[in-house]
């Protein structure tokens, strides 16, 4: 490749791989520093910086009027930043969002944009001033807190950083993408980052787990809910990699008659409400959320977006789980706190390490802006001292100034005077000569004497900086903490349990009523409370199994060979007539019949047995089977068949065999497993299980009708596995 010398017309050979890869190395270093990265002491890009700072060049402070937006975009694209002015119109605009940033940095009269993801005005429309945050990030900037370079063209100067008494950086919350890296942080509450910063200043080696009980996630400007697990949280604040998940805030409205509504009244950050009712609308016309009616957004300047459900039998948490998982609802903001350092090199930072950072900037702007003080207070007390020296001889001064050639070094070699001090003489006023004056410029230079000690020993002394560190920070977070602004918006909640999303299947919540007949028939009922008698079946069948639900249930049949099977209550066939074959439904083998059919409860618990009466104890959980072909339960030996599946709600056992012998034990003594041949819950010479109750011991055994208390079942309390007693003729009797 050939390049052309800028004088001499000098042509160099240079490979073109090298040429590339010097060139893609500066653009990358270009869009790193200069573009996508904030600095990790101010929060800022240059761009945003440079808005700031020329905004308050125009003395646009929040306490002054407004420009327009014209004026300021055109001060920033010509003496500080040279790029268009299209790109910096739109940085000051976000600036100014109350949607887009936690703590606006520029307060905006006219048409800044809408969370709908309006447009702006042009900006020779709108105008612009600083916010109070503004004014904190800029505060000191005339005392040489910070470092200042040339302007690009050379004409000027500019602040390499901001003093930044604001926690900008984590408060507001920084987005970019560079050359091979980006960074992600979101907002967070300014008043909890102070006292996070608080607690690293009293203990600088303070766990993360310190700070995060005084700032303890994410807050965005539009509220909405993190349901991110908090373990998770905190290994993302650990190593500053990580995410949040942000839901919307709703509310369920009662209606008339029976009728609600769900109102939405917080949407995620950074999604744009007229996209998201786009979004829903086209899922509804797909048929993709089969729960939701309709829309309508009643939003003014709050949001509200109203969701009708079709059917009022609908659960709403149901309803919002399945918006949850098709539209922006639900988002996830990623967190990367990719910044650059002091040393200007990007890095990836934690929690800890970015407060240390801006703990560290502070202490920095603290000792400049006090050796600034100390030595502006050093120049104002030579001259006062000149001014004392003087006054004792007015009159002589008088005459110097009128007789001498060179009034300078008349006084300085009559008071010994430096020659700042007889600078200052010559150019007092007359009217400074009056006696009042005197004692003020005394008691001034007492104020300053004193000012300046105090000055000295804060420069001598580094308890006694982060001591005056802790109160600008406390008095920050004051600030910042109360009111609207600083009332926290977004709400932590805890991680929701994982959702099936088979199981967000039902059109409406209704009550059923399931029927399985002895023939393997079975259906669905609408409706609970049927009169048994009035149940009819084909001719040679007969009721074997009912079971009262709802359509959003789950039900469980469990076979005579030890397998459990996972039915849809909305599934099963409905109507009058006799069903459907229940080997059509699920794989129960030709030669099982049904032990039980029961609801399917998440906290539920069963005791299952086999003939042999051998058993087991197993959660509803555990008899979930995701397959058609159904689940393997109870073990069984050849032979052997799963005689009974019950309720396991109380705290002792009572097992019947054949050899009409009765044992009561505790249920301890069972074993809890997901599978497995189980115990013996009794011992038998003969024959098998007959029958087995669950109950609870001090509220005694309910049995044909009546209950018999503790005393009465004494006599057949014993260890699990043993004979038992022969049974009570109470027990036997229509059995």
């Amino acid at each position: 490749m050939a390049e052309h010398g800028g004088q001499g017309g000098q042509i160099l050979d240079t490979r073109l791989g090298d040429a590339l890869s010097e060139r893609y190395l500066a653009y990358a270093m270009s869009t790193i520093m200069s573009r996508s990265l904030p600095d990790v002491r101010d929060g800022l890009k240059p761009v945003h910086r440079r808005l700031i700072y020329a905004m308050a060049q125009l003395r646009l402070d929040p306490t002054a009027g407004f420009k327009k937006c014209a004026r300021v975009v055109g001060d920033v694209i010509g003496k500080y930043h040279p790029h268009g002015d299209v790109a910096v119109y739109e940085a000051l605009v976000r600036l100014a969002q109350d949607f887009a940033v936690r703590y606006p940095l520029v307060e905006g009269q006219g048409n800044f944009g809408s969370i709908d993801g309006d447009n702006a005005a042009a900006m020779r429309y709108t105008e612009a001033r600083l916010t109070i945050a503004a004014q904190a990030l800029l505060a000191g900037i005339d005392e040489d807190a910070v470092d200042f370079r040339q302007t690009y063209d050379g004409e000027d100067s500019e602040p390499v950083v901001l003093p930044a008494a604001f926690p900008n950086l984590l408060a507001n919350g920084a987005a970019g993408i560079a050359v091979g890296m980006a960074t992600s942080i979101p907002p967070h509450n300014a008043a909890e980052l102070c006292a996070a910063a608080l607690v690293l200043v009293r203990r600088p080696d303070a766990p993360l787990s310190a700070l995060l009980a005084v700032m303890p996630g994410p807050d965005f400007p539009t509220g909405g809910i993190v349901v991110e697990d908090a373990a998770a949280i905190a290994q993302a604040y650990e190593t500053g990699r990580g995410g949040f998940r942000l839901r919307a805030r709703w509310e369920k409205e009662e209606g008339r008659f029976g009728t609600w509504q769900i109102v939405v009244t917080e949407i995620p950050y950074q999604v744009q409400k007229s996209r998201l009712i786009e979004q829903i609308a086209e899922l509804m016309e797909a048929k993709k959320l089969p729960l939701l009616g309709d829309i309508r957004d009643e939003s003014t300047e709050e949001v509200r977006l109203v969701l009708e459900p079709k059917s009022r039998g609908v659960e709403p948490e149901v309803l919002m789980e399945t918006l949850f998982r098709a539209t922006a609802l639900e988002s996830r903001f990623p967190l990367n706190m990719n910044v650059l350092g002091a040393d200007r090199v990007p890095s990836v930072l934690g929690l800890r390490s970015v407060l240390r950072a801006w703990l560290d900037h502070r202490h920095e702007v603290l000792e400049r802006r006090s050796r600034h003080r100390l030595a502006a207070i050093d120049r104002r007390v030579e001259i006062l001292e000149g001014f004392l020296a003087v006054y004792l001889n007015l009159d002589e001064v008088i005459r110097i100034i009128r007789e001498e050639d060179d009034a300078k070094a008349g006084l300085i070699a009559t008071f010994a005077l430096t020659e700042t001090q007889a600078e200052a003489v010559l150019n007092m006023r007359l009217r400074s000569l009056r006696r009042l004056e005197e004692i003020e410029i005394r008691a001034e230079h007492g104020k300053l004497i004193e000012e300046g000690a105090a000055l000295r020993a804060l420069l001598g002394d580094e308890t006694l900086r982060w001591k005056r560190i802790a109160t600008e920070i406390e008095a920050t977070r004051k600030a910042f903490g109360a009111g609207r602004l600083g009332a926290r918006r977004t709400t932590l909640a805890t991680a929701p349990a994982p959702v099936v999303l088979d199981q967000i299947v039902a059109i409406e919540r209704e009550p059923l009523t399931v029927l399985l007949s002895r023939q393997g028939w079975v259906r669905a009922l609408r409706g609970h409370g049927l009169d048994r008698e009035a149940l009819k079946f084909k001719e040679g069948d007969d009721l074997a199994h009912l079971v009262e639900c709802s359509t959003t249930d789950r039900l469980c049949l469990f076979g005579s060979a030890g397998r459990a099977f996972t039915l849809r209550a909305a599934d099963l066939p409905r109507g009058r007539g006799d069903g459907q074959p229940i080997r059509v439904i699920s794989a129960l083998g030709s030669e099982e019949s049904v032990v039980a059919v029961f609801t399917l409860t998440e906290s539920g618990r069963r005791l299952v047995a086999a003939g042999s009466g051998r058993g087991l104890l197993v959660r509803d959980a555990d008899l979930v089977a995701e397959k058609r072909t159904g689940r393997q339960v109870l073990n069984l030996r050849d032979g052997e068949t799963a005689a009974l599946c019950i309720p396991a709600i109380g705290d002792h056992v009572a097992v019947l065999g054949d050899n009409r012998r009765l044992l009561v034990f505790p249920i301890d003594a069972l074993p809890e497993l997901s599978r497995g041949a189980g115990v013996a819950l009794q011992k038998y010479k003969d024959g098998g299980l007959r029958l087995a109750a669950v109950f609870t011991l001090a509220d005694g055994l309910d049995w044909n009708g009546r209950r018999r208390l503790p005393a009465d079942l004494a006599p057949w309390l014993g260890k699990r596995a043993d004979p038992g007693k022969p049974a009570p003729s109470w027990m036997l009797r229509n059995r």
